[in-house]
């Protein structure tokens, strides 16, 4: 019924129906989207706010007018790409980084997360005078923190936290959805049948069932990857999908909390040392982003623009109970305890920001028949709105004021995609006759700064370079150097050169290259040139480029 609403909507547009129209507008959908993300730093705000208006503009108050209001679809969907944000949390997490705050972000993933709902439901009741169940609701579906902003925040803008409290945030708003969900289906059952009994014996077995699933799975995986030939190489990431899909489902079917399962799954594998670990991250990084996009997308979908006015006054109380009150008093009763600073403390509270999370936790209330005042749906999806628009774009701004940016560090380090592993690259240098190192010793050479001679090939021989090694003409040097992390805005291009290229048998001066790029190695054979603008670029070359 959904698909045949989508069609009809584009067909209004003079779009092609059925299927063909469903594909097309999913692939608009994304390149829209991997744009928006693109020029998001110019805007001043996180891309995942630009992810929401890209859906309400295909929403039923927006340009196409799609009118889509399938709760339950979306719920599933939602569903499942967050097990895949959940399990990438853990799999991207270092631990070695992580552990000396772990007691402290635990303790905010849980009680933090608790705290947090029982004041936000105190105040909302008392403020605006829902009922208690739907007080706790409130709080509830609000308890989290969003770890796909707090990641993107933190990459984007290289925010590197002194104390370290980039990891702690990092594992804190990725572990701290399970405890949300819990309350959240906590809520449910008092709303709908007014059960408040063992809520305590409740949580105890979803959390101690949860974590033994996620601890048992990740063993299977571990073993099966590393003990047996049971997974052929190509075909690491389908079987690790199942291993995460089959942890989810077994955790639901046990009476665990299944994202706790998925994200402790993600903890142990990403810090074990798997085989083509290399290729899981980027793959795992890849989904992830997708499902982000696939997230928001949905849930500027889902609004109504023109109901939602009813609701911005609750919305807007809500986000100031939140982001002055609960979160803050939560963190410092939380922190203080481990001598935190004041200033350590402000900005932990500053960087609880609410969105995918809370927003799908949302729409499993609506989709399970709750009816409030205000749609919650909406309520939540301003409260997350408004998360990332204020406490988002400014938490650059209010962590230099804090003083709590530490300018030697590198966020990236924090994460397990960083590859240290890399530390230094191999150069190959020719020298022709003429060029300047001809006839020196080694020691009389100035490398580049960082760099050391490690051999030279001669022939067909190798000689282990010292000090007094003498340089010929048609010697190969080996250099190491370190290697180069570049920054997000940089491109580096490999052109192959066949006979048919523009630039085969042309000097580099003779080049019309834009006014940002520059032709960075030439790779010809076993040689690396570093070319000027003499260099003739020949058939058979590879020129890197480099461009910002």
């Amino acid at each position: 019924e959904t698909r045949a609403r989508l069609s009809r909507a584009l067909a209004k547009k003079g779009l092609i129906g059925s299927m063909t129209a469903i594909l097309l507008l999913v692939a608009a959908v994304i390149l829209l989207c991997v744009i928006a993300e693109k020029f998001s730093g110019k805007f001043g705000m996180p891309a995942l706010i630009l992810f929401m208006f890209i859906g309400m503009l295909f929403g039923s108050d927006g340009f196409f007018k799609i009118p889509f209001n399938d709760y339950k679809l979306a719920e599933n969907i939602c569903s499942i790409a967050l097990l895949f944000i959940m399990f990438y949390g853990g799999f991207n997490l270092k631990w070695e980084l992580a552990k000396d705050v772990a007691v402290r972000s635990v303790l905010l993933s849980t009680l933090g997360v608790a705290f947090t709902a029982f004041v936000t439901a105190l105040f909302v009741r008392l403020v605006l005078g829902y009922t208690w169940p739907e007080s706790f609701l409130v709080g509830a579906v609000l308890g989290s923190t969003d770890a796909a902003s707090v990641f993107a925040i933190l990459r984007q803008k290289k925010l590197n936290l002194k104390d370290g409290t980039a990891s702690l945030l990092e594992l804190e708003s990725g572990s701290n959805d399970p405890m949300a969900y819990m309350l959240t289906f906590i809520a449910l059952g008092i709303i709908f049948s007014g059960e408040s009994e063992h809520i305590v014996l409740r949580i105890f077995l979803q959390l101690v069932v949860g974590s033994l699933t996620g601890v048992a799975l990740s063993m299977l995986t571990i073993r099966l990857m590393t003990r047996t030939a049971l997974v052929s190489d190509g075909l690491d990431t389908i079987f690790m999908i199942a291993m995460v899909l089959i942890c989810y489902g077994l955790s639901q079917i046990l009476g665990g909390n299944a994202y706790l399962s998925v994200y402790i799954m993600g903890v142990i594998i990403g810090n074990s040392p798997i085989k083509n670990k290399a290729t899981l991250i980027p793959f795992f990084d890849g989904v992830t982003s997708l499902a982000q996009i696939l997230i928001f997308f949905l849930l500027g979908l889902l609004t109504i623009p023109h109901e939602m006015s009813e609701g911005i006054f609750t919305a807007v109380v809500i986000t100031v109970i939140l982001t002055l009150i609960a979160r803050p008093v939560a963190v410092f009763v939380l922190l203080k305890p481990f001598h935190c600073s004041n200033r350590q403390c402000l900005l932990v509270s500053w960087a609880g920001l609410r969105g995918a999370s809370s927003s799908v936790f949302a729409i499993m209330a609506v989709a399970g028949g709750v009816v409030m005042p205000h749609n919650l749906f909406h309520i939540v999806f301003m409260v997350s709105l408004f998360s990332a628009a204020i406490q988002g774009t400014l938490l650059p701004r209010v962590a230099e004021k804090l003083d709590m940016i530490d300018e030697e560090a590198d966020v990236r380090k924090t994460f397990n995609d960083y590859q240290e592993d890399s530390s230094i690259t191999l150069i190959r240098m020719y020298i022709p006759k003429g060029h300047n190192w001809e006839n020196k010793l080694i020691k009389e050479v100035n490398f580049p700064t960082g760099s050391l001679a490690l051999m030279i090939k001669r022939n067909h021989e190798t000689i282990i370079t010292k000090g007094n090694t003498l340089i010929l003409a048609g010697d190969s040097i080996i250099l190491s150097a370190p290697a180069y992390n570049p920054s997000g805005n940089e491109l580096l291009d490999e052109i192959f050169i066949d006979r048919y290229h523009p630039w085969c048998n042309r000097t580099i001066a003779d080049l019309k290259l834009a006014s940002d790029e520059l032709i960075a190695m030439i790779m010809r054979g076993e040689e690396s040139l570093i070319p000027d603008g003499k260099t003739r670029i020949l058939e058979g070359d590879k020129v890197v480029t480099y461009r910002e």
